[in-house]
């Protein structure tokens, strides 16, 4: 793994293309859309793209349901269209990153339609099919993420087939050779058409226990994480075996080799697990994936004491891959509202997100609209599409809120993101951050971010330097860089109120050339203003 791979420290910008920009104006975000708004992306400063799905779909969860892992749904435009994508990015020189959706297809893919039919076709050993048990209760006890059992009886075959996300998406059988071939085969055929990586979606849970072992409950305490308590009965078992099981481990260094075949790719895994550091360390271990990410910051819990245990325990446990960060995505509620509680609003709070996630050891993917700092969308229940959302609604209100339109203009109708009625509103909030009034102001989100991130391409230190946890402040998050006998003490105040820290080594500060807040070093101690952040030269 060397340094000078394009992913490593690399900041890839994640496009949800439904919501990103509308070329033909029927109201959803389109290829060609993306493909007029990369010279923005370009001033960015990001490295690369992650597109979100836009293979043909029936969208019954927006493209992650793929009914065919070789077309272009024309809800997104057609195979020119990506074509299109493809060279523009590389002419900026943007690397482009697809969605691969392993573990499940839409009950609309040829490949299901053909295995439901009898427990005898070419295709019938390809999905997880289990008989009833004798009173004809499912199998066992898996559940779905989305609610309720995790097992969909089929009249054809009469027999229950497992999905752990929507019904409309049967889990694929990994244990049958023949469908890892099959899936092979569909990434190999966009490595040949020139992408650069892939994000691998919930690829965890490609393999399920053979014997279907129920799994065990999980006491009431430990019911955390991600949308997962106390509403989603999912949170009350440990998926230990319909998640994260070994053989997946061995599917990826067949991932690994075939990329290893079209140099200069690489795979981003998602990973969701009852342990996902562990399981991050294991799934980059050797040659497996090149990187891979969790949801470990994609929680609410905004703290010194949750960033630093997270970042610790990976670096203990993670010796030859490379990790990923994420503070939002197209899942979980913009970062200005999880992390913000309160202070939502603060042009200072956003720039020091960015500012925090990039100078962590590490690659970052950022989500869409993080650059101006949108803040969660709030819709009614009439407005929802998310089936997540509307299954748990109101305690869990699902992923809408982070997946409406990007506003470009502030007074243009939907905020120039689309002529007609995008299929999610435009949220209000979010016009007045649009990026026409953002561009040329220089104390916006935006200007900070293409600056930072600008300064930070320069920065080997902070692109691939070591990382050190120190502890000086309950509120204020420390750590040392270190990278070829250069030696940086970094710090960030996650607190709204003023905190000054005491240095415990000689450090010089550094003319952070940005407009953000940034603390006042007197002697030994620093002074840092809310959401402030100081960087230091160690002598």
């Amino acid at each position: 793994m060397s340094e000078t791979s394009w992913w490593k420290g690399a900041v890839i910008y994640q496009i949800y293309p439904r919501s990103f920009y509308d070329s033909n104006h029927d109201g959803v975000g389109d290829l060609a859309g993306i493909t007029k708004k990369l010279p923005y992306i370009a001033s960015l400063g990001v490295d690369a793209i992650w597109i979100s799905p836009f293979f043909k779909s029936p969208m019954k969860d927006f493209g992650y349901d793929i009914s065919d892992y070789q077309a272009v749904d024309p809800l997104f435009g057609d195979m020119n269209d990506f074509d299109n994508l493809l060279e523009r990015a590389h002419q900026l020189g943007i690397k482009v990153m697809i969605d691969q959706v392993l573990s499940h297809t839409s009950d609309q893919h040829a490949w299901f339609t053909q295995s439901r039919q009898n427990k005898t076709n070419d295709k019938a050993d390809w999905y997880m099919w289990a008989d009833a048990n004798q009173d004809g209760t499912p199998p066992n006890n898996w559940l779905s993420i989305f609610g309720g059992m995790g097992w969909q009886w089929d009249s054809r075959r009469q027999q229950y087939y497992l999905h752990n996300f929507l019904s409309s998406q049967p889990d694929l059988n990994f244990h049958n050779p023949d469908v890892q071939q099959a899936v092979l085969d569909n990434i190999e055929y966009w490595l040949k058409k020139g992408v650069d990586g892939l994000r691998l979606d919930a690829i965890t849970f490609c393999f399920n226990d053979k014997e279907l072992r129920d799994n065990p409950a999980k006491p009431i305490e430990e019911r955390n994480g991600r949308g997962f308590s106390e509403d989603n009965p999912y949170a009350y078992q440990y998926h230990y075996f319909n998640n994260d099981r070994p053989e997946t481990l061995d599917f990826m260094l067949k991932i690994r080799a075939l990329l290893d075949r079209y140099p200069g790719t690489a795979a981003l895994g998602e990973i969701s697990s009852e342990d996902s550091i562990k399981s991050m360390a294991e799934y980059t271990q050797g040659n497996r994936l090149q990187m891979a990410y969790s949801f470990e910051l994609l929680t609410d819990d905004f703290s010194v004491e949750h960033i630093t245990t997270t970042v610790q325990q990976l670096e203990a446990q993670m010796k030859d891959g490379w990790p990923c960060w994420a503070i939002s995505n197209h899942d979980v509620a913009r970062v200005v509202t999880r992390w913000g509680k309160g202070h939502a609003k603060s042009k200072q709070l956003a720039k020091m997100f960015t500012a925090l996630v990039t100078s962590l050891r590490g690659s970052v993917c950022s989500y869409q609209g993080e650059e101006l700092g949108l803040e969660e969308a709030e819709l009614e229940f009439e407005n929802l599409q998310d089936p997540f959302g509307i299954e748990f609604w109101p305690t869990f209100k699902g992923r809408d809120g982070c997946r409406t339109p990007m506003p470009w203009h502030i007074e243009k109708e939907h905020a120039g993101f689309s002529q007609n009625a995008p299929w999610l509103p435009v949220s209000p909030a979010h016009q007045s951050l649009s990026v026409d009034t953002q561009i040329d102001d220089p104390t916006s989100s935006l200007v900070f971010y293409q600056t930072w991130l600008k300064w930070r391409t320069t920065q080997d230190i902070l692109k691939y330097g070591d990382i050190k946890f120190v502890d000086l402040h309950s509120d204020v998050l420390c750590f040392y860089r270190e990278y070829k006998g250069k030696k940086w003490f970094v710090s960030f105040n996650l607190s709204a109120q003023a905190q000054s820290i005491v240095l415990s080594e000689s450090t010089q500060p550094i003319n952070l050339k940005f407009d953000i807040l940034q603390g006042q070093q007197v002697g030994q101690i620093v002074n840092l203003p809310a959401h402030g952040i100081y960087f230091g030269n160690c002598a």
